[in-house]
């Protein structure tokens, strides 16, 4: 496969996944970025900024809007660090919970390419 074929394959899937999000966002009011936090945080009891920003790979500028983002929306909390209290650490709600297992018991259609990819 070629460079151009490459290029065009990333655009076919970059398309797909704006189509993925647009409905996504329309069914939980959440964006993608919101939801891999949150996902993210369901895996872990409690993650600082910088280890979600390198998670998801978003910079820490990046990182903080989505953290203000899904806080203000109540589906995650701040907590202050017991050693050092400048240290930040995130937590799914109770709030947050629900909206996860709502996401995973709903049935979201995947655009091609990337019903080809996921699964």
């Amino acid at each position: 496969m070629n460079n151009e074929e490459k290029l065009c394959q990333i655009r076919d899937l970059q398309h797909a996944i704006a189509l993925f999000e647009t409905n996504f966002e329309k069914a939980h009011g959440i964006c993608l970025n919101d939801g891999m936090t949150l996902c993210s945080l369901q895996k872990a009891e409690k993650l600082s900024s910088g280890e979600l920003s390198a998670m998801l790979g978003l910079s820490h500028s990046n990182m903080s809007k989505v953290l203000k983002s899904v806080e203000k929306k109540g589906y995650v909390k701040r907590d202050i660090g017991d050693n050092d209290k400048r240290q930040m650490f995130f937590m799914l709600t109770d709030t947050g919970r629900q909206l996860l297992a709502d996401i995973k018991n709903s049935n979201h259609q995947m655009p091609e390419p990337l019903g080809s990819i996921i699964k």
